[in-house]
């Protein structure tokens, strides 16, 4: 049992390992692309005084990330806000399903790169602009997911509904959100983890403080290790943004 334990506990270890040798080797291959020495050393500044402001841009990776989860956590909030319900409507009446199915299965797959500049337009400033984007294209996963666990719910349970005479409150309140929880959060993850992934398109085309914004600025200014600090943050953010969300699916479903 315990080397088990000890194998999970270095397995990961031996994959970020591995990582870092054919970073390395790239590096060799490619003189631009800093290798992984080379990165920290240029980058630590960064990382070693993560909440340090001395401009716009150059600041602490700490905050960097902060205003991009600040952006993220009001976007996805007001996405979820908006999702939730309509998923529920879409799951209770087929009539609206087949009016707005169309409708939906065209808007899903358009890019945040294509909500911003509408963004723009209608706001005329970039931060509501990019919560916009946000919500718009973060919003998906967590109707589909809801319409679905409305209409999974067992049959059983509307015909106890019926039987109790249960007002359309008490059914909403004691049925469907109890039954929906999980898939509900299924979609608030998934949700969550599109947010991260425009925060940083957002951030780049409008150049506003954030790992996104570092990152475009760096590109620019042809800082190659900066890149590979934001592409890094970018992607351990992400994860441990998916395993708290994760944890809480996990919570649920055993509950």
């Amino acid at each position: 049992m315990i080397a088990k334990r000890l194998l999970h506990a270095t397995l990961p270890l031996f994959g970020v390992g591995l990582a870092l040798l054919c970073w390395w080797a790239a590096s060799v291959k490619v003189p631009d692309l800093p290798s992984p020495a080379r990165t920290w050393e240029e980058s630590k500044i960064y990382v070693l005084e993560p909440l340090a402001k001395r401009g716009e841009m150059d600041q602490g990776i700490g905050l960097l990330a902060y205003y991009s989860l600040v952006r993220v956590g009001q976007g996805f909030l007001l996405g979820i806000a908006i999702g939730t319900p309509l998923g529920f409507l879409l799951g209770v009446s087929s009539l609206l399903t087949r009016m707005f199915d169309p409708l939906i299965q065209v808007l899903r797959p358009i890019s945040p790169l294509a909500w911003l500049p509408l963004g723009l337009i209608l706001f005329q400033k970039s931060e509501p602009a990019a919560l916009f984007a946000i919500a718009v294209c973060s919003m998906w996963p967590t109707v589909l997911n809801t319409m679905s666990g409305v209409r999974a719910i067992p049959q059983d349970y509307w015909n106890v509904a019926k039987v109790l005479r249960l007002s359309r409150f008490t059914t909403f309140t004691k049925i469907i959100i109890p039954a929906t929880l999980p898939y509900m959060f299924t979609g608030y993850r998934l949700s969550l983890g599109i947010a991260w992934l425009v925060i940083v398109a957002s951030e780049m085309l409008t150049g506003t403080p954030g790992v996104g914004g570092f990152l475009w600025q760096e590109y620019n200014s042809l800082v190659y290790a900066h890149i590979l600090l934001a592409i890094v943050t970018i992607g351990l953010i992400g994860f441990v943004l998916d395993r708290l969300m994760g944890m809480v699916e996990t919570r649920l479903r055993t509950a």
